[in-house]
């Protein structure tokens, strides 16, 4: 019984993490082909979607504790569910955020060339699939592979941050110019806040299968 529980608990982390990768999709899609229908998707149908899978996952997760009492192995599973359902509702929230950053950004009527954040996005798009992947398969090294993948992902958000700044000093006679770069470090901040709780999840996944912490640089 115990056993059936713990199954369609990780299925249902499984399919809140899809529905979190869905989101991202949208929101970056959305500002690269300009399409509000995608945008408002994220913020409203899909944001309701996750904030009420969020609760059911914990609330899952409280009753197994409160009902089998688990010990060692699938208590620190069930734990490490409840963690990741905390790391997955807070990445919905940062793709909301990048979808609100969108609107303002598509709506101006300068456009700006996006390669530098969907770079951006790729990489961290990768990073939360391969924890995903990682926690499914208890596949410690593809976790250490995300790890490693953040330092990339810092560097491309630093770059990004970096010419923006730049743009804005030479353009500070122009507020819709400095608006649109203040969104476009926003969006950069959001994606790297994501790629930093695929991190915990894989730092989570190493700490399960390994009994390893590899957090704050141990």
């Amino acid at each position: 019984m115990l056993e059936e529980k713990i199954k369609s608990l990780k299925k249902e982390i499984v399919n809140y993490a899809s529905l979190v990768e869905t989101m991202i999709d949208e929101s970056i899609e959305g500002l690269s082909k300009r399409n509000e229908d995608l945008l408002k998707s994220v913020m409203k149908e899909k944001e309701d979607k996750a904030n009420n899978l969020e609760m059911l996952i914990e609330e899952h997760c409280i009753e197994i504790i409160a009902q089998f009492e688990p010990r060692a192995k699938k208590l620190r599973l069930i734990l490490m569910i409840l963690k990741m359902n905390n790391d997955l509702e807070r990445m919905a929230d940062h793709a909301v955020n990048i979808a609100d950053s969108a609107f303002f950004l598509i709506k101006l009527a300068k456009e700006e060339s996006m390669e530098e954040i969907l770079d951006l996005s790729s990489e961290t798009k990768e990073m939360l699939k391969d924890s995903i992947d990682s926690f499914i398969d208890g596949d410690t090294e593809k976790a250490k592979k995300v790890c490693k993948q953040d330092d990339i992902v810092d560097e491309l958000r630093d770059k990004i941050i970096r010419t923006s700044v730049v743009n804005m000093c030479s353009d500070l006679d122009s507020p819709d110019s400095v608006d649109q770069r203040v969104h476009i470090m926003r969006v950069a901040k959001n994606l790297e806040r994501i790629a930093d709780l695929s991190t915990n999840i894989c730092e989570d996944t190493i700490y399960m299968v390994e009994g390893k912490d590899i957090k704050h640089g141990k």
